[in-house]
């Protein structure tokens, strides 16, 4: 497989992070894997949240790294979690930035290692649990990378700029029209195969399902009838977003109320007509699961 970055799409940089520690392979490197040592903090009412909780499923690691889940809407300014802010001052002296979520923490040294999900997400890959498959199998990394590109830059940022409050329309436009292509080759990539690469779920499924929900349930709420009407023609993408949530290391993640509060908490766009015309009926098909999904 192919996917190649699009080039009227500009590169989306994430965040700087406040932490950037890695997990290596053994003692040598410091942090490295082991289990019961770390401790994932994280919403799954945030994309970034709930892509980690989606590969952690998937990797198994349920006993070996323990989740600590925190409230869908942040309480503290800057989007901070109280809860957080005991590891960021004993991880920083005099921390003055706000305790954002996600964070991968040290429970032996009661210390922050990394608050970059992409590097905390491959990381936990170095120590999945026994029987579970590679996230980010080798030789496929730049496919992976490209398909983060895309939702990112495609999708995510995109969206965005298209239900922008105050945008021109021809900004809105521009943006949608990225918005569609990327979906477009996407669509393509889906109609007759399972999932983007591999013949299996990676690491460029969970970037793609996350983007997906996000653009269904807090981008759709910008957007105009018409621009949803055009979204939700991608029926094999949307079958492979619904396929996904029916499996429980998707679906059972799916906090929808948690989402809609964050998302009017923080929102700053207008509501447009697209807000009422929902593509996919989420909990119903996170309820949903074959029995090939059970354990």
């Amino acid at each position: 497989m192919s996917i190649t970055p699009l080039a009227a799409v500009p590169s989306v940089r994430w965040p700087a992070a406040a932490f950037r520690g890695r997990l290596g392979r053994d003692a040598r490197s410091g942090h490295y894997a082991v289990p019961h040592r770390y401790r994932l903090h994280l919403s799954t009412a945030c994309p970034d949240g709930l892509r980690l909780a989606v590969g952690h499923s998937l990797l198994g690691l349920d006993d070996d790294c323990p989740v600590t889940l925190l409230p869908a809407v942040p309480d503290c300014p800057g989007g901070g979690h109280s809860a957080l802010r005991p590891l960021y001052e004993a991880s920083a002296h005099h921390h003055t930035g706000p305790a954002l979520a996600p964070v991968l923490s040290d429970d032996w040294s009661g210390r922050i290692v990394s608050t970059h999900a992409p590097d905390i997400l491959r990381d936990l890959d170095l120590f999945r649990g026994e029987g579970h498959a590679r996230l980010y199998p080798r030789g496929l990394s730049s496919v992976i990378e490209a398909v983060e590109r895309m939702c990112a830059g495609g999708i995510g940022e995109a969206a965005q700029r298209a239900g922008r409050a105050g945008a021109g329309p021809a900004e809105r436009a521009a943006a949608l029209e990225v918005l569609l292509d990327t979906l477009d080759r996407l669509e393509r990539r889906l109609s007759g195969e399972e999932y983007l690469a591999d013949d299996r779920i990676t690491a460029a499924d969970i970037e793609l399902w996350v983007a997906l929900v996000q653009l269904d349930t807090v981008h759709r709420c910008h957007l105009d009838a018409a621009a949803v009407h055009r979204i939700a023609g991608h029926r094999a993408l949307w079958a492979y977003a619904r396929r996904l949530a029916a499996h429980p290391a998707f679906g059972r993640h799916l906090d929808l109320d948690g989402i809609a509060r964050r998302h009017h908490g923080r929102c700053q766009g207008l509501e447009a007509a697209g807000a009422a015309v929902q593509i996919l009926d989420w909990a119903s098909h996170a309820a949903d699961t074959p029995d090939a999904f059970r354990r």
